[in-house]
């Protein structure tokens, strides 16, 4: 633990700034006009702060590798917010517990649908084999995307763009969605934010409402863990080869 705070702090110590301050900036900024629109789902912190990021790189001409390298740090923080959706589903755990039958149905029916959608897209607009294998992990956190599409023969760089653009999408339209369908059990809210949306979704769930938000993380977590197992396995027997 020692080192790893040493190493931290050799990091920001020696590494340019400008990009880390840049993208905290981004995202309060995102927040500020999320709160200045009443918290419309449309108006997606995560979708404003992308945005405005790409605008400014393309406006300054800065290579995307150059930014990255100064806000690195960010990424880092993934792991350990990830890990932080703990907390929730701990103080939800005799709720979970209650309804873990449930929510393993759900999640693997949910899962397997989500890599289905994207898989017959692909299919129905005559796609190469490798950006259909892209497609299919779609619904999974972007780690574990990128290493199934990898495996599958697509291209985690498409994987992961389209994962992102899917948290995104899932996490604005998701709520209305839920509400046309009449979807008010929060645990059922949170399962589906969780098992299409990954971790934006989650992050939606966890503002709306803290059951939401715990069935959210663990759907997230346990859609990973099923397609990671699954989808090899059905796409070879499916697609072959």
């Amino acid at each position: 633990m020692t080192d790893n705070l040493a190493q931290i702090w050799v990091y920001l110590a020696r590494e340019p700034l400008a990009a880390l301050t840049v993208t905290l900036l981004a995202w309060l900024a995102a927040q500020r006009l999320h709160l200045a629109c009443g918290r419309h789902p449309v108006a997606n912190p995560v979708l404003i702060a992308v945005a405005l990021l790409a605008i400014g790189l393309v406006v300054t001409g800065i290579d995307y590798r150059t930014y990255f390298q100064g806000a690195q740090f960010v990424h880092f923080l993934l792991g350990p917010a990830t890990v932080a959706l703990a907390i929730p589903l701990h103080r939800q755990w005799r709720m979970v517990r209650r309804s873990f039958p449930a929510i393993g149905l759900s999640v693997t029916v949910g899962g397997l649908v989500a890599a289905g959608i994207g898989v017959g897209f692909a299919l129905a607009l005559g796609a190469s084999r490798a950006v259909t294998a892209s497609l299919a992990p779609r619904s999974v956190t972007t780690p574990v995307a990128m290493g199934i599409a990898e495996r599958l023969g697509g291209l985690p760089s498409l994987t992961a763009a389209v994962v992102i653009l899917s948290g995104i999408m899932g996490a604005v339209f998701g709520p209305m969605v839920l509400d046309l369908c009449q979807v008010r059990d929060e645990r059922a809210r949170g399962l589906a934010m969780g098992t299409v949306a990954h971790g934006i979704g989650t992050a939606r769930a966890l503002s709306e409402n803290p059951v939401a938000g715990a069935f959210s993380g663990l759907a997230m977590g346990l859609n990973a863990l099923l397609t990671a197992l699954l989808l090899p396995l059905l796409w070879h027997l499916v697609m072959g080869g």
